[in-house]
């Protein structure tokens, strides 16, 4: 597609020894000199990233990246945007990928991959429990229907709703698999090894996640509904993976929706609904200056564009 930017959501479970790690940030932050942006953490248990960029240079970095996970599936989701999804290239050094906060987990030894087209069988079957692994602002945009909301304010909560709930719902009538998913599948696939770990069988994971079933599955057959929130500079993307109609409070960080931004509570930069008793009168302040900086740079960049046209 020409003139626009690839986007690449990746992740890979896999031994990184610990004496590569900082060689591979440094090789890879080099790669924002040819206009490589995004989000990369690394950790001696894998990788997970976003990357954003012209077709070259992202092929370049999903290149370097396999020889550094011996050529494992990165679990690969694509997409395009017109504008830079993210404003620069960071890559941390963590001790997870995603963070679960759950030691001695055999990540080999994780769930049943399901692919998009096997994904619907087990959502239409009444003895699976489908289980929503996001937090709770992803979830509020959009999810599959029937699938069960943790509530989660991050996933570190998650094992502790799997310790106080699961068995509630598995007693509450028969049933044969627990499938989960996630925005990418790292989630997931996670948690499968964590509840693994806890004995249970017959449990599955989305592979690819949410975005890989909409880059995959056609749009008669899509049983997705809503917009899926995705951690860069579009908030979220319908079902065409475009850009959708949320955008993000620059007060307290959660998505709105355009009936979210018509409440009264909602000041541009400064609040909205949600954060409107969170903040004191001199945060709001600071956060009404910054978004009167912000509105005279887009006036002036505004101003400069359409001199450069006359020139």
């Amino acid at each position: 597609m020409k003139n626009f930017k690839s986007v690449i959501s990746f992740y890979c479970f896999t031994h990184i020894d610990k004496s590569f790690l900082d060689e591979l940030k440094s090789t890879l932050l080099n790669h924002e000199k040819e206009g490589l942006t995004g989000l990369i953490i690394i950790a001696e248990e894998g990788i997970n990233g976003t990357i954003c960029g012209g077709d070259f240079i992202t092929k370049k970095t999903i290149k370097l990246i396999r020889n550094y996970v011996n050529n494992r599936d990165l679990n690969e989701k694509f997409s395009f945007s017109k504008n830079k999804v993210f404003k620069k290239l960071k890559v941390k050094i963590k001790s997870e990928i995603v963070t679960m906060g759950v030691g001695d987990l055999n990540l080999n030894k994780s769930g049943i991959y399901v692919n998009p087209f096997e994904w619907n069988k087990l959502l239409n079957d009444k003895n699976t429990l489908v289980i929503d692994t996001r937090n709770h602002y992803e979830v509020s945009l959009g999810s599959f229907n029937n699938s069960i909301n943790p509530e989660t304010k991050n996933f570190r909560e998650f094992p502790e709703w799997v310790d106080k709930n699961i068995d509630k719902y598995l007693n509450e009538k028969k049933i044969d698999n627990i499938a989960m998913f996630c925005t990418g599948g790292i989630r997931c696939e996670k948690a499968t090894s964590l509840l693994k770990k806890k004995g249970f069988k017959n449990v599955y994971h989305l592979k690819g996640g949410i975005l890989k079933y909409l880059e995959t599955i056609p749009s008669k057959d899509n049983l997705y509904e809503g917009e899926c929130y995705v951690f860069d500079e579009r908030v979220a993307v319908n079902k065409q993976l475009k850009q959708g109609s949320h955008t993000i409070c620059h007060a307290c960080g959660m998505p709105l929706s355009m009936e979210d931004k018509a409440q009264k509570e909602f000041i541009e930069g400064v609040q909205c609904h949600l954060c409107v008793s969170k903040f004191s009168d001199e945060d709001r302040k600071r956060f009404a200056e910054r978004q009167k900086q912000i509105d005279e740079q887009k006036t002036q960049s505004k101003l400069n564009f359409k001199n450069t046209i006359k020139k």
